[in-house]
């Protein structure tokens, strides 16, 4: 070593870093561990000063776009540091080719003396022979350790998300972690009920913006400002303003949040790899969702009727709050377009109608006008009506459910069933004894064949007779009274006095406009109304049900 060299002062930084994704062991590679180490090593080397220490905590080393690393190499591009210091060669970097990259070509084209020291290299020392295969073996299996680390914990990420267990860092605004478990939801019910309102809304008629001012108007604090005052620590891309506001996007992400049904959705995101950080967006159909993994705070109803609503084409009138009473429900029963409101001014007087939107645009169809009073009232009679049949129906289902006669069916149908049960359960009984007769040599192999041929044709009859009854049993249960949740949704609004937005969305799937003006109403859960009415159609008991000549299906109104 030439006196120059001897004479040298080296400006040193001392890099560490430590990441739990990388699997690093906190009780050896801690930070302070890291830097102890290293201060050691170089306490008798005088050429060398510590110009500086460089901490990435909590980032992998597979990644080079790290925030104190960066900084180190722009002070070396600076000429304020010509020597790095690191514990081993897994601190500095798990990229084979980037750490490769630095040591290799850019540190020493810009002079800068690279020590790893539990890996005893020092670039001042030049490369033996064994440098050159172990140090680029070593980045290698570094390398490898990273991408096998990697691997797993995405697979245990998985395992948990099938699971049900949430894993995000932040629970889905109305929702908290559970205190005993944090990989459980609880509702938070002070936001719940912030959530419950904003889908109340909808229901009835108010737009997103409309909601977002409403909540801003009570000062309701935005999902990211209630996180804050929860005392945790949020942040959000989202966010434009200083202090976030509720915004029309805001409460649109909300009513389409599945998370709402009780519904754990995750894995909507993902990375390429252990390598690039930068997300990308999963197609749904490989979203992991898992049904019932915590408390729903809204029904399933009135949630999937509000995603029908934000398929329609709801937009508010100008110089209106809501939408109107039946917007996105009326149809042209001749070509399917959508009815459009207008009006129009004669005499000093407006006048309101419906009109087919093919008639409006290109004259493709009749116009199929229709008074926005008169479809209203029509629409809201039928509805009564409907909800008077229901009422009568749920009466006369009731009563079908005492009859003893339909359960007596039931049990001697499953009485049947039973023996046949047993009948296909002795020959194949028997079907084991004749085998063990003709290996004990008490039957010849022909006489063997033919038992066998006969016991399988035998089980064979019984197998299908209690396929049979099965099957036979299942359409006399099936013909019990479905499940009625339905007639519930309808009752509530039994009482009311006049049509809502809330009861147009909740209880009518569409409405038909025909040139002649008739109205054809095809009311929700209509399926289930008419299974209902097959079953008071197809039971008839000898001692006959109560009157059921109210129930029959209205729907038409004028």
């Amino acid at each position: 070593m030439n006196k120059l060299i001897e004479n040298r002062v080296y400006r040193a930084a001392i890099y560490v870093r430590l990441s739990k994704e990388d699997g690093d062991k906190e009780e050896s590679d801690s930070i302070v561990n890291q830097k102890e180490l290293i201060r050691a090593f170089l306490a008798d080397k005088p050429e060398i000063c510590i110009s500086g220490e460089f901490v990435d905590d909590g980032y992998s080393g597979a990644d080079f776009e790290r925030p104190s690393f960066k900084r180190m190499v722009s002070q070396i591009e600076a000429g304020q540091i010509d020597c790095v210091v690191v514990k081993d060669l897994s601190r500095f970097g798990r990229n084979f080719v980037e750490a490769g990259r630095y040591i290799d070509q850019i540190f020493p084209a810009m002079g800068i003396r690279f020590i790893a020291v539990n890996d005893h290299y020092d670039s001042i020392n030049g490369r033996t022979s064994s440098d050159r295969i172990l140090i680029p073996f070593k980045n290698l299996i570094n390398d490898a350790f990273c991408r096998d680390i990697s691997i797993k914990v995405r697979s245990q990420l998985e395992i948990k998300r099938k699971k049900g267990d949430f894993i995000g860092s932040f629970a889905v605004y109305g929702y908290q972690k559970s205190p005993e478990d944090r990989h459980k939801l609880v509702v938070d019910d002070y936001a719940a009920g912030v959530v419950r309102d904003i889908f109340r809304w909808k229901l009835e008629g108010a737009s997103q913006q409309r909601i977002a001012d409403r909540l801003n108007e009570r000062g309701e604090l935005s999902p990211m400002e209630y996180k804050r005052f929860c005392g945790l620590q949020y942040k959000s891309g989202f966010q434009v303003n200083p202090k976030a506001k509720w915004t029309a996007v805001a409460i649109g992400r909300i009513l389409r949040n599945e998370f709402y049904l009780g519904t754990m959705v995750q894995g909507k995101r993902t990375t390429p790899n252990h390598k690039v950080k930068k997300t990308v967006v999963k197609p749904s159909a490989e979203w992991v969702r898992v049904e019932n993994s915590h408390p729903p705070i809204i029904d399933r109803e009135d949630f999937f009727a509000v995603e029908k609503l934000l398929l329609q084409d709801t937009r508010v009138a100008p110089n209106e709050q809501e939408v109107y009473l039946l917007s996105g429900l009326v149809f042209c029963g001749d070509c399917g377009q959508n009815m459009v409101r207008n009006s129009v001014c004669r005499k000093g007087k407006t006048y309101v109608y419906y009109m087919c939107g093919n008639n409006r645009t290109n004259r493709a169809c009749s116009s199929h006008r229709l008074s926005d009073k008169l479809l209203e009232e029509s629409v809201f009679l039928s509805l009564k009506q409907h909800i008077d049949n229901i009422v009568d129906m749920e009466r006369i289902l009731a009563y079908l459910e005492t009859l003893p006669y339909h359960q007596a069916d039931v049990e001697k149908v499953d009485r049947q069933r039973i023996k046949r049960h047993e009948e296909a359960a002795r020959y194949s009984r028997l079907k084991t004894s004749l085998y063990e007769s003709l290996t004990e040599g008490l039957m010849d192999k022909a006489e063997y064949l033919e038992m066998k041929a006969i016991y399988d044709e035998k089980l064979r009859e019984a197998q299908a007779a209690e396929a049979k009854l099965r099957e036979e049993m299942e359409g006399l249960l099936s013909s019990r009274p479905a499940n009625t949740f339905w007639i519930e949704r309808f009752k509530q609004y039994r009482n009311l006095d006049r049509l809502t937005r809330r009861m147009a969305v909740s209880l009518i799937e569409r409405i038909d406009v025909y040139e002649d003006c008739r109205v054809v109403i095809r009311f929700k859960y209509q399926d289930s109304y008419e299974r209902a009415l097959a079953v008071i159609d197809g039971i008839k008991p000898n001692g006959g049900f109560p009157d059921r000549q109210k129930v029959q299906t209205n729907k038409e109104a004028m």
